[in-house]
């Protein structure tokens, strides 16, 4: 039988499965300890990589994108992205920053954080390849939701004072980094007041899907063992099913989609000698093999 140390890790390792930005800035047990592992050469690409990124929106003529990446290795639950923000050419902290949720270890409490894009894709748990999507959204749409984000009240107004990793995508008694995300685009497309009340009130009335996770029995008993953890906001049945509703970059894009249907998404990915760059809806494939149609920028040996 296990011992009690290798059960705990195991299932924090069921709770970071769902993707949460825990695992880059959380806090809790193991999360805040966790090491930077990065080569220079992948340290090389990573930066080369956010370079593309920030020239493909630059190129865009959009103000404001919806950005996900793909932190942890979500293949297990059919997902690949885990972490989304709101990358805005006119944040104050530098052109094309992201704006987020993360929980401060230190202050144990979740905050508002603006990190550039660099830092923002080496959040991945595997620096030497990564997954990264971005929806460009129109003017309108793109205006309010800059507007909103760079609001000195909003963001504030819609955080909760209590981080759960897997926060139940219909309450407002925890709240994630991706919740956030959808709660302040709800509250810039149409909420009539930006509180969360308000905000989960019109995402209602608008159809938003947080698409059901089977996360099986590890997670529901991993709230016994993680802090940021968390099953009494779920619904009975849906623990009884060992599944989740939780808000995930993938039912984030697919609303944002509905409702901005002029919105484009690029997506793009790298390994040890290339990136790759997709655009339009259909998703890549396992791995980052080109299709045909897509883009392909070969990484240069710098020795």
């Amino acid at each position: 039988m296990a011992t009690r140390t290798a059960l705990a890790r195991h299932l924090i390792a069921a709770c970071l499965a769902l993707g949460w930005n825990a695992a880059a800035q959380a806090g809790g047990m193991m999360f805040c300890d966790r090491p930077a592992k990065i080569t220079a050469a992948a340290q090389d690409h990573v930066l080369r990589f956010a370079a593309v990124v920030k020239d493909e929106l630059e190129r865009s003529g959009a103000a404001a994108a919806v950005v996900s990446r793909a932190g942890l290795d979500l293949a297990r639950l059919g997902l690949r992205y885990s972490h989304a923000g709101l990358a805005l050419k006119a944040n104050p902290n530098s052109p094309w920053s992201v704006r987020q949720l993360y929980y401060a270890c230190d202050e144990k409490r979740p905050r508002i954080f603006d990190q550039g894009m660099a830092g923002f894709v080496l959040g991945a748990e595997e620096p030497a390849q990564g997954h990264l999507s971005m929806v460009l959204l129109p003017d309108g749409q793109a205006s309010a939701l800059q507007a909103a984000a760079l609001d000195t009240q909003t963001p504030q107004s819609l955080l909760s004072g209590e981080y759960s990793a897997n926060a139940y995508a219909y309450g407002t008694r925890y709240q994630n980094c991706n919740q956030w995300l959808v709660e302040l685009i709800a509250s810039a497309w149409g909420a009539s007041a930006p509180q969360r009340e308000f905000a989960q009130r019109w995402l209602r009335e608008r159809g938003y899907q947080a698409e059901p996770v089977n996360v099986g029995r590890a997670l529901v008993i991993a709230a016994h063992f993680v802090p940021l953890v968390h099953v009494i906001d779920h619904p009975d049945e849906d623990l009884r099913a060992q599944t989740m509703r939780v808000s995930m970059p993938s039912s984030i894009e697919h609303f944002v989609r509905r409702e901005a249907p002029q919105a484009h998404r690029i997506e793009l990915c790298y390994n040890a000698n290339h990136i790759v760059i997709r655009r339009g809806w259909e998703a890549m494939g396992a791995g980052c093999e080109a299709q045909a149609g897509d883009e392909v920028i070969a990484f240069e040996n710098r020795d």
